[in-house]
C-alpha cells in the first residue's frame, strides 16, 4: 500500500514553502495549483485523498487535503482576505506570511499597517452532495475511495466533542477500518455523526421562512450528508450554479470560526449600524464549521456524470472500447425491463431510449435530444409504480421520485427562490444536477383543487419537460436556468403534463402477487449484471452521434413520400420525434451514426407505438 505523503497530510506546508521560495513573484500561486494537479495525476493518487462524502468529518485531519463530490447549490458574494500579511513575534522580528487557503491568521500579532500586506479576493460556493445520488453509486464510490491509512485519521480530544457524539466516539481510529467493511446501510447512514445528519426541510409552507434556524438547504427532502463552504481562488466565473464537481482542497474546521461568527452576531444585535449583514445572513454565511466545514479549493474537476463505474469525463476513447459489448448488454437489459414491465417488450424498448436520452444541444430555446416518456396504463391501486422506480433507481446514478399527490402539489416547494433577508438561494425540488432521472408518479394524483402553489408547480414541471429549464424565483423577477433532466411520467390515462412520447402499458403477464414477482425479477439480477447495465446506459448517453448527408437526403425524401397521400399523417413535429427515436435507437445499439436500416427500425417502432395509442383511445373513448 502506498504511503500517504506530506502533501496530503500537511498541504499548507507545501503552500508556505512555495510562497517562501517565490521572492514575491506572482507565479507562485500557479505553481501551487500545478504542484497538486501533478501529484494527483501520478499513480491514481487522487484515490488516496480522503472523501468528505465517505469519511465522517471527525476522522479527517484539520488542514489536510480532502475531496468532495458535490453540486454547487448557491454562490455567495465575493469576500476579501489577507493574501499576504506580516506578523511580529515576541522578539519583535517581523515575518511575511501567506494567508491563502486559510481562514485564520497564524504566527503572532498581525501588523495591519505593514506595507507588505496584500488584500486578495475569493469566492464562496455553498456545495451539497449530489441530490438524489443512488445508493449503489455511493457504495461503489466508497469502495473505490482511497485506502486511507491511519496517519490521515484524526480523532479530536474528548473534551472537544459534544455530548451527542459520546456514544459514537468511544472507539479508537481502528473503527474507521471497521466502518468501511460494514453493510451499506450502516456505512452511509448510522455511522454518520449526528451533527452531519441534519435533514433538509420538508419544503412545505411551514418551512418557507427557514432563516430562523440553520438548515443545510438540501434540494430534496430527507437527504443527509455533509454540506460545505468551498472557497474558490481563481477562475470562479467558469463555474455555474448546479454544476457537479469533485473538489480537492484544504479542510478548515477551526473552532475559532464559530467564535468569530458569534461575536459578529452579538455586535449586530447590540449595534446594527456597525455591520451591513443581517443576523440571518450571518447564520447562513458563517455556519459552525463542525456542521458545515470550509474547503479551500486547490483544484476542481467538473463531472460530466457521477457514475463511478465510468471515467469521470467519459472520454470517447474509453467509450469506443466498450462499443462492441453494447449490443449484447442491450439485449439483456431489454429482457430484464420486459419482465419488469410485465411482458411488454415495446414499452421496454421505449424505456431504454428514454434512459439514454440527453440534451446534446440547444437551437434557440429548443432543447435537442430530450425524450420525456409518459408510461400510461399504470395501475393506481397497486404499488407498481413504487417498484418501477426502485428498478430505475438501481440503473441510474441519480434519481428522485415525485409523488404528484394533491398535497405535494399544493405544499411542496419545487422552484428555488431567493431569500434576500438571509442573502441565499433557498433550494427546491427541481434544483437538480444534470442527467438526474425525475420520476413523476401521476397515479398518486387524486381529485381535488390545485391552489396557487399547485398551479405554479404544475407550470414549473411543464416548463421543465418542454424547455428543459427552471425559472428560479427572485421575487421581483424570474431567472431562467437551463437543465438536462430525464423525466419519466407514470399515469393511469394520458398524463396531464406534456411528453415527447406516450406508451400505453400492455402487460402480457398477470402475476398473482405483483410485489413478489417484481422482487424475484430484481433478485435474479446479480450485482455484476447491474453494473453492466449501468455502464451501458451512461456510455450510450455519452456517445457522439452524426448523420451523413446521404442519410439526411434519404430521410427528406421519405418524409415527402409519407406526406404525399395524406399531408396530415406526418407533421414536422412527428418527423422531429421520429429523428429523436432514430438517434436514440442507433446509440442504444452502440452505433454513433444513423443507417438506412436504423431509420427503418425507428419507423417500425413508432408505427407500433402509434397503433397501440390509437387502439387505446378507441377503447377508452373519453381518453383525450
Amino acid at each position: 500500500m502506498p504511503t500517504v505523503h506530506d502533501w496530503i497530510n500537511n498541504p499548507l506546508a507545501v503552500v508556505d514553502g512555495l510562497f517562501a521560495q517565490s521572492n514575491s513573484s506572482p507565479d507562485w500561486e500557479k505553481k501551487v495549483v500545478e504542484y497538486f494537479k501533478e501529484k494527483l495525476k501520478l499513480n491514481d493518487a487522487h484515490t488516496w485523498v480522503p472523501s468528505l462524502n465517505d469519511v465522517p468529518l471527525y476522522y479527517l485531519k484539520p488542514n489536510s487535503l480532502v475531496k468532495f463530490r458535490c453540486m454547487v447549490q448557491d454562490m455567495f458574494d465575493p469576500e476579501f482576505f489577507m493574501g499576504v500579511y506580516e506578523t511580529n513575534d515576541l522578539t519583535s522580528n517581523s515575518k511575511v506570511k501567506c494567508g491563502k487557503y486559510k481562514d485564520i491568521t497564524v504566527g503572532g500579532q498581525v501588523d495591519f499597517n505593514s506595507r507588505n500586506t496584500v488584500t486578495s479576493e475569493r469566492q464562496t460556493f455553498y456545495c451539497v452532495p449530489i441530490p438524489g445520488e443512488s445508493q449503489w453509486a455511493k457504495e461503489i464510490s466508497f469502495i473505490c475511495q482511497a485506502r486511507v491509512v491511519p496517519s490521515t485519521s484524526y480523532v479530536p480530544n474528548r473534551h472537544k466533542r459534544s455530548y451527542e457524539e459520546d456514544d459514537e466516539m468511544d472507539t479508537q481510529p481502528q473503527q474507521l477500518k471497521d466502518v468501511r467493511t460494514q453493510s451499506s446501510a450502516e456505512s452511509h447512514g448510522n455511522t454518520e455523526p449526528k451533527r452531519q445528519e441534519t435533514e433538509a426541510p420538508s419544503h412545505d409552507s411551514s418551512s418557507a421562512h427557514c432563516t430562523s434556524s440553520l438548515d443545510l438547504n438540501f434540494p430534496l427532502p430527507g437527504e443527509k450528508g455533509p454540506a460545505c463552504l468551498v472557497k474558490v481562488y481563481e477562475d470562479w466565473d467558469g463555474f455555474k450554479l448546479n454544476d457537479m464537481l469533485e473538489v480537492f482542497g484544504i479542510l478548515s474546521v477551526d473552532p475559532a470560526l464559530s467564535v468569530i461568527a458569534d461575536e459578529r452576531e452579538a455586535s449586530s444585535l447590540l449595534d446594527p449600524t456597525e455591520v451591513t449583514e443581517t443576523v440571518e445572513e450571518q447564520r447562513v454565511h458563517s455556519p459552525p464549521p463542525s456542521l458545515v466545514p470550509r474547503l479551500h479549493m486547490l483544484y476542481a474537476q467538473p463531472l460530466v456524470h457521477n457514475n463511478p463505474l465510468l471515467p469521470s469525463s467519459s472520454e470517447q476513447s474509453y467509450l469506443s472500447s466498450v462499443l462492441g459489448e453494447l449490443a449484447s448488454v442491450r439485449a439483456e437489459l431489454h429482457t430484464y425491463l420486459t419482465h419488469v414491465l410485465m411482458g411488454d417488450s415495446l414499452a421496454a424498448e421505449y424505456l431504454i431510449l428514454h434512459l439514454i436520452s440527453n440534451v446534446y444541444s440547444r437551437r434557440d430555446v429548443l432543447p435537442l435530444g430530450k425524450f420525456t416518456l409518459n408510461l400510461s396504463g399504470c395501475p393506481h391501486s397497486s404499488p407498481y409504480t413504487e417498484h418501477l422506480y426502485k428498478v430505475i433507481q438501481q440503473l441510474v446514478p441519480s434519481s428522485y421520485r415525485l409523488c404528484m399527490s394533491l398535497h405535494n402539489m399544493n405544499n411542496q416547494r419545487m422552484v428555488p427562490r431567493k431569500d434576500y433577508t438571509a442573502n441565499r438561494l433557498v433550494s427546491g425540488t427541481l434544483q437538480l444536477a444534470n442527467n438526474t432521472s425525475l420520476f413523476l408518479d401521476e397515479t398518486q394524483l387524486e381529485q381535488g383543487q390545485l391552489d396557487a402553489t399547485g398551479v405554479r408547480n404544475i407550470t414549473a414541471l411543464g416548463n421543465l419537460i418542454s424547455w428543459q429549464k427552471v425559472d428560479y424565483d427572485f421575487n421581483y423577477h424570474q431567472m431562467e436556468f437551463p437543465c438536462n433532466i430525464n423525466v419519466l411520467i407514470t399515469s393511469e390515462g394520458r398524463s396531464l403534463l406534456p411528453s415527447d412520447s406516450q406508451v400505453n402499458l400492455r402487460p402480457t403477464l398477470n402475476p398473482p402477487n405483483l410485489e413478489e414477482y417484481l422482487s424475484a425479477v430484481q433478485v435474479a439480477q446479480v450485482p455484476s449484471q447491474f453494473n453492466k447495465y449501468r455502464i451501458y446506459l451512461s456510455g450510450a448517453r455519452a456517445l457522439n452521434y452524426t448523420i451523413s448527408d446521404e442519410i439526411t437526403k434519404a430521410v427528406e425524401e421519405d418524409f415527402v413520400e409519407m406526406r404525399k397521400d395524406d399531408p396530415q399523417s406526418m407533421s414536422a413535429e412527428d418527423l422531429h420525434r421520429l429523428l429523436v427515436v432514430a438517434r436514440l435507437l442507433s446509440l442504444s445499439h452502440g452505433q454513433n451514426t444513423l443507417s438506412r436500416d436504423g431509420w427503418m427500425k425507428a419507423k417500425q417502432l413508432e408505427a407500433l407505438r402509434i397503433s397501440r395509442t390509437q387502439q387505446q383511445k378507441s377503447l377508452s373513448g373519453n381518453e383525450p
